[in-house]
């Protein structure tokens, strides 16, 4: 019996390991967000503790995102994957152990949550690069919906959920004992879990285009941005391992929206001495800056999308629940209510993505999703109705969760798998610099510029900017000049 579309990589045993595994630690990630508030509330700490425990988790993934990019590139997926999951494990685990021995400490909650920013900063990049590794070309759309559907429902819905209960009604410590678990279940799945191409032996490698597949596309899939190795001569790499055509539109030349190979690309890095590991490092580092910076549609979005950030979040995350007081006369669990209808928006927008076909024009439908999604949201401060506000949130988070997967799916099929990790890091790095300073200034302009100007500019800046990328980029020409399949 066929699968829906959107369940397509299912079928694969490897995908069903990487995918269960990113369901646990996501939901474990949820969990943990409620049980650090309420372990800070048992220690009587105040908002400024709460602060400074989130913040040095934010900082934690802020400062080893790109590591784990070049670590991803460097380093067996599988491997770099079971030890995030380890760490996490065990963080869960003495973090519980310390709160049901009565012995936890503010700093421990500190060190624990930087532990696991900087997991996640590790684990992105690796399940990003694993991806193309494990499935055909075409079922990247729907593999990156699964995730942009699990992501909201089981991080920002059913982990708090599950946590609130459980500590109303468990012992001291019952959340943290089930977040551990869940990582101690993801470890499990992950030490089964095998990524072809990397961990394999020597003639042993094989991806998804050699299961069977008959429509299994070389790495990247058409339309992957030519490198040193992938212009159809011996070296090239294939996802099976194979030599490749060229890319469409390339004709073994640089063309729209192709950037000019960089000497050496695409070729491990010998093994280095200590003294030489910072430098390595830095020179991986720069890899991956200078593909994205000689590489238009790439460096464009990645633009905009730091501006589209700022713009947004701030409005959303401080300006909104004032608005529900004010406007509405609700509280704090009305804000909750509308964070769920965005979420939710968001989840059943990706699933609709990774139902359908990879859009010819996916540049410019990303530009669209993302960019005219943010359109109600003037509304939002006009509005005395809660289901007028809620439709609109709903708008912005769908057009959020579609362009996601359209966006998540383009890196994996257009970058070079030996700088996927490198590129993914960079892009969450980029879009989360930001975030602080956007939530930073939101209330100081708010108290000099009326919130509905503030809104309506978010609304129409938002897209007007997404169509200079588009421009600027030369998008419609290069996603013609690289069609991707399916």
């Amino acid at each position: 019996m066929p699968l829906p579309r959107a369940l397509e990589p299912f079928r694969l045993g490897r995908y069903r390991v990487l995918a269960f595994a990113m369901f646990l630690s996501v939901f474990g990630a949820g969990m943990w967000a409620v049980a650090l508030v309420n372990q800070v509330l048992q220690l009587d700490g105040t908002a400024v503790d709460l602060s400074a425990v989130t913040a040095t988790g934010a900082l934690g993934m802020l400062v080893f995102v790109l590591v784990g990019g070049i670590a991803a590139d460097r380093f067996p997926l599988a491997s770099v994957l079971r030890l995030v999951e380890a760490a996490n494990l065990l963080t869960a685990a003495a973090v519980a152990v310390l709160a049901v021995a009565g012995g936890l400490r503010m700093w421990q909650l500190a060190a624990a949550a930087f532990v696991f920013g900087a997991g996640f900063g590790f684990f992105y990049p690796a399940y990003s690069a694993s991806l193309p590794r494990i499935l055909p070309a075409r079922q990247l759309l729907a593999a990156n919906g699964t995730e942009g559907t699990a992501r909201p429902l089981l991080q920002q819905a059913a982990g708090p959920a599950v946590a609130g209960v459980l500590i109303g009604v468990a012992a001291p410590g019952g959340a943290l004992a089930l977040i551990a678990l869940c990582h101690a279940a993801a470890l499990a799945l992950l030490l089964r879990l095998h990524v072809p191409g990397q961990d394999a032996g020597p003639g042993a490698e094989t991806t998804a285009g050699s299961t069977g597949e008959p429509d299994a596309e070389p790495a990247g899939g058409p339309g992957v941005e030519p490198t040193p190795g992938s212009t159809g001569g011996p070296g090239a790499e294939t996802a099976g391992g194979a030599a490749a055509a060229p890319a469409a539109g390339s004709a073994g030349a640089p063309h729209a929206g192709a950037p000019l190979p960089a000497p050496g690309a695409g070729k491990r890095p010998p093994p280095q001495e200590p003294a030489g590991a910072l430098r390595s490092v830095r020179d991986d580092l720069m890899e991956g800056v200078s593909y994205t910076v000689r590489t238009p549609w790439l460096l464009w979005t990645l633009l905009w999308a730091v501006l589209a950030v700022f713009l947004l979040l701030g409005p959303l995350e401080v300006l909104v629940p004032f608005l529900v007081r004010d406007r509405l006369g609700g509280d704090a669990s009305v804000f909750g209510y509308l964070l769920a209808c965005y979420g939710g928006a968001s989840a059943l927008a990706s699933l609709v993505v990774a139902s359908l076909p990879l859009p010819r024009r996916y540049l410019s439908w990303m530009i669209v999703l993302w960019g005219f999604g943010t359109l109600p949201f003037g509304l939002v401060a006009t509005t005395d109705s809660f289901w007028v506000m809620a439709l609109c949130l709903a708008f912005v988070g769908a057009g959020d969760g579609a362009g996601m997967v359209l966006w998540g799916t383009l890196l994996q099929r257009r970058v070079p798998r030996h700088l996927l990790g490198r590129v993914s890091s960079l892009d969450f790095f980029v879009s989360i610099a930001l975030m602080p300073v956007s939530m930073a200034v939101a209330g100081p302009v708010a108290q000099v510029v009326p919130l509905p100007v503030i809104f309506w500019t978010v609304a129409l800046l938002t897209p007007a900017l997404g169509l200079g990328a588009l421009w600027a980029g030369r998008m419609r020409e290069d996603e013609l000049a690289h069609p991707l399949a399916g």
